[in-house]
């Protein structure tokens, strides 16, 4: 793939890019170094500017010029805010400008909301990644072929994000570490932290691995069914760890599901079992109902392709 390029003006509003035009001038309201500052909106929301030079001998009060401002941060969330503009204080600039393009690339490649906190985990995930690769302290990731098989948009996207980085740092990280910047990207989408991202992952392996033991056989991996179980995982996972489990809400029709299809239900019942023994949590019959219709569907297909 083709690294996009740097845009040189605009406005970062965390969920969508716009370009700004004209001539207007931002009052300084803090100093966090030579390249970043602080400043105020049209609303009177804080913002965050970057740009080579900007601060440099530059005091409060003092204005910058739209045309030297790189990019405009503006996170409404003050305790994430803080994090950035302390995280922006210690690192490179430039380790910041390739971030924010991977992050970018990751927006326009998977047209997916992104957490906020994406723009603190990942680039200090990738600044300290940098600084292992020059000590010679790279890391493996174990579950580099579950990203791969699970993940597989984000991680097409983590690849990217290595050729990003080659091309405007001159630093070759491993396949490794586009597996952890898939990571980072899918715990932004789930909108959760990266302890409950990697059970998640580790999750889906498990059930993957219960329902190939029950059934006897390996998943169609291509099929669409097969997609839509790894979604509806994934979505299952983050209600599980996140603690907020789906209402009972359609008794009936559950008990329709479970009379229909028996022998899909019992896969569920083991995954159940395993979730209560390795996590101690309960899934609700909703859960199971969904998980049943799932397993089914994956049964078809197997049927089908036979």
């Amino acid at each position: 793939m083709q690294a996009r390029p740097t845009n040189r003006t605009g406005i970062y509003y965390v969920g969508f890019f716009l370009f700004f035009g004209g001539s207007r001038v931002y009052k300084i309201t803090k100093i966090i170094n030579n390249n970043v500052v602080c400043s105020v909106d049209t609303e009177g929301n804080e913002i965050i500017l970057r740009g080579l030079g900007i601060g440099f001998k530059k005091r409060v009060h003092d204005r910058v010029e739209n045309e030297k401002v790189e990019k405009i941060y503006r996170i409404d969330n003050p305790t994430t805010s803080n994090k950035l503009q302390q995280l922006l204080s210690e690192i490179p600039i430039e380790y910041v400008t390739v971030c924010t393009e991977i992050i970018e690339y990751a927006k326009d490649s998977l047209h997916k909301k992104l957490n906020d906190n994406i723009f603190i985990t990942l680039t200090d995930h990738i600044s300290f990644a940098i600084e292992r690769k020059s000590a010679k302290l790279e890391y493996r990731n174990v579950l580099l072929t579950e990203i791969k098989t699970f993940y597989p948009a984000e991680y097409a996207v983590g690849l990217g994000a290595l050729h990003i980085i080659k091309e405007r740092l001159g630093v070759e990280l491993s396949y490794d570490e586009a597996g952890f910047i898939a990571l980072h990207i899918v715990n932004a989408e789930l909108d959760t932290n990266m302890s409950n991202t990697v059970k998640i992952t580790e999750l889906i392996q498990q059930i993957r691995e219960i329902t190939k033991e029950y059934y006897g056989k390996e998943m169609e991996e291509s099929s669409l069914n097969n997609d839509r179980f790894i979604t509806h995982l994934k979505f299952f996972g983050q209600r599980l760890f996140n603690n907020k489990v789906s209402k009972d809400e359609d008794a009936e029709f559950q008990k329709i599901v479970k009379n229909r299809y028996l022998h899909d239900y019992g896969c569920a019942e083991r995954i159940r079992t395993y979730i209560k023994e390795k996590y101690d949590k309960t899934i609700t019959e909703e859960e199971m109902m969904f998980l049943t219709i799932h397993l089914r569907r994956l049964q078809m297909t197997s049927i089908e392709e036979s």
